[in-house]
């Protein structure tokens, strides 16, 4: 059996190749993907060659937020059966490693990832009509979401898991800065677990729009009111408990620490090349920052809240291509101050 892939090359050379599928191991499905989500990544290596020190150095299939159709499962399958929908964690970690046996397994030392060009040879991603997973990867979402909305599960374990590393969350002040698509449905998250009040912040008007839409209480847009987020929520030593960073802009890190009260958390999600952090401010008002990388069994919880329409993640799709149509997506979703979420569909 062979299917359609999409297969970068290198930077800005996509093409629509046909690969073998491959058998279906005893442990493993066969899915037929309906729709994927173009991440951040995947416009990184399109339009840069790589991400960082990171370099795309042979053909690599892309993709890595896909929701499909279970077609044929392994002898040994139980989990899902012909005919599920199911969303695909793109995580296969070893479980062998010292990571992975103390429940890390986001920091797996092995860990093939759906479309990474961080190991080589690269790992291919979900960009394709047909794939074989194993069936630990496999999440049902049911009957009542789109494919599309499915798809969105791989972005929002991002979220609860950025969520689950500044703790509880119930009656909070929260920050959000960089309302795209993580930023969006982390807002969503956020008022499930509870949130009492959310503020996002953005250059562009299109994401704050979804900030509206995913539940944010209010919005700023800072190209427009450079000044309101210090003026309205700095004084008496800050006003968020909680802030998360998701635009990997050093200087909107700095921003935060004047606005997060004493014993606050700041989350940093957005990557990023460097930052000049303000250490006093740090020390002196004893501020948690952390980290937060992918997650693990946060996907579940991710398919979950989805397939049980507690988040609707709707507002963050702005556009659908057929996957024959890759290279144009990757145009329109270069233009961050109107898109957010631009997806593929499959066959």
């Amino acid at each position: 059996m062979e299917t359609r892939a999409c297969v970068l090359y290198k930077q800005e050379d996509v093409r629509i190749e046909t690969r073998p599928v491959g058998d279906v191991g005893p442990h493993q499905v066969l899915v037929r993907v309906g729709a994927g989500g173009i991440c951040g990544s995947d416009i990184h290596y399109y339009w840069e060659g790589g991400i960082g020190t990171i370099r795309v150095t042979a053909p690599i299939i892309l993709g890595h937020e896909v929701a499909g159709t279970v077609e044929a499962v392994g002898d040994k399958v139980t989990r899902v059966r012909p005919g599920d929908r199911v969303a695909l964690s793109p995580s296969r970690p070893c479980d062998t490693c010292k990571f992975c046996l103390s429940g890390e397994q986001q920091h797996c030392l092995n860990m093939r990832f759906f479309g990474s060009a961080m190991l080589t040879p690269h790992t291919d991603g979900a960009f394709r009509d047909h794939l074989v997973a194993e069936d630990y990867q496999c999440e049902l979402v049911g009957d009542q979401v789109s494919l599309g909305e499915a798809a969105c599960a791989e972005p929002l374990a991002v979220c609860v898991h950025a969520l689950n590393q500044a703790g509880n969350l119930m009656g909070r002040r929260i920050l959000v800065t960089g309302a795209g698509p993580i930023g969006a449905l982390l807002i969503g998250a956020a008022r499930v677990a509870g949130a009492q009040e959310i503020i996002a912040m953005d250059i562009s008007q299109a994401p704050l729009n979804a900030a509206l839409a995913m539940g944010a209480t209010a919005v700023i847009n800072s190209a427009k009111e450079p000044d309101r987020l210090m003026h309205d929520y700095s004084v008496e030593k800050g006003y968020f408990d909680v802030a998360f960073e998701c635009t990997g802009v050093g200087a909107v890190l700095k921003q935060a620490f004047p606005v997060v009260r004493p014993r606050g958390t700041i989350v940093q999600v957005g990557i990023s090349g460097g930052a000049d952090l303000p250490v006093n401010a740090l020390v002196g008002k004893e501020i948690r920052l952390v980290g937060s990388q992918r997650f693990h069994k946060e996907y579940a919880v991710a398919a979950a809240l989805i397939r049980e329409r507690r988040i609707d993640v709707k507002p963050i799709i702005t556009q659908t291509l057929p996957m024959e149509r890759i290279a144009e997506a990757f145009q329109i979703a270069r233009d961050r101050s109107t898109q957010l979420k631009v997806q593929l569909s499959f066959a």
